[in-house]
């Protein structure tokens, strides 16, 4: 039976992906964020998973305000990275898991959640940049499952349907047959706005107490509504509904192996949270 290992949550900035391609990771600007990596990846050394899960928010690059699916899941060979421009400009393909892909789609339509099916799937920065910092050598030991989520057009999902979204996940992998070791990951945040009146609005008392109730109190932040998650977090720190469905993934007890946390990052508050299931 599958079995879930572990959840990585982290900031998906695309500037990280440039100050990798510039091997800037010692720059005293990109050290303090590029530090919180050694740790887990001495973990992904001991604990090898076999699968990633990973939830993210597309930035227009397969979905747009013309067509933009609440949920949406991908369930191809494999996935090509397309940079934006701002990023990693090359970066070898990543091979779909797709037996578990269709699995958790079908396990989750049966659950009510009405999932956009995509065979074909591109992958941008918050897809690519948590690999890259997971594996740096960009020679990827895991297979993928995309799972994207609605963070640009209103209504959102809130954060109570993401963090259910996560729990039907969990339960479909701990139901898929077949051996295997899952890493999930949650793509985005923390607080920050990027443009309007409140640009480069950072709320560093919301996101540690977020960061806490990730551990603690998981449900704490399905009592925001998406406009109070806006006036809490920024128009982009609504990225943090990613997180939430990761975390849901393990509705039990979690223990911390790394946490990192810095501000700012390109206007961002940049976190990195490793857990365990308990």
């Amino acid at each position: 039976m599958a079995k879930i290992v572990g959840i990585l949550t982290t900031s998906h900035v695309p500037a990280l992906g440039k100050a990798i391609h510039l091997n800037l990771q010692q720059d005293p600007y990109w050290k303090p964020f590029f530090d919180g990596f050694p740790a887990i990846r001495e973990w992904l050394d001991q604990v090898r998973p076999d699968i990633v899960v990973s939830c993210y928010n597309d930035h227009g690059l397969n979905f747009f305000l013309d067509q933009q699916p609440t949920f949406a899941i991908g369930t191809a060979p494999e996935y090509v990275s397309e940079d934006e421009g701002w990023g990693i400009p090359t970066m070898p393909s990543f091979p779909g898991a797709e037996d578990l892909s269709w699995h958790i789609r079908d396990s989750l339509v049966r659950d009510d959640f009405d999932m956009v099916t995509c065979q074909e799937m591109l992958v941008d920065h918050a897809f690519t940049l948590p690999m890259a910092l997971l594996w740096p050598e960009q020679k990827w030991p895991v297979k993928s499952v995309p799972v994207c989520v609605n963070t640009v057009l209103f209504p959102l999902p809130s954060a109570r349907r993401c963090y259910r979204l996560g729990e039907a996940i969990g339960r479909a992998i701990a139901a898929f047959p077949e051996d295997a070791k899952v890493l999930v990951i949650g793509s985005g945040g923390l607080s920050h706005q990027l443009e309007g009146e409140r640009a480069g609005f950072i709320n560093k008392e919301f996101d540690l107490k977020f960061m806490d109730s990730m551990v603690n109190d998981p449900t704490w932040a399905t009592q925001f509504s998406d406009v109070d998650l806006v006036e809490q977090t920024g128009n982009e720190g609504v990225e943090l509904l990613n997180w939430l469905v990761a975390r849901g993934t393990v509705p039990g007890a979690v223990r911390v192996v790394h946490s990192n946390f810095h501000i700012p990052i390109s206007n961002t508050a940049a976190a990195t949270m490793l857990f365990e299931p308990v």
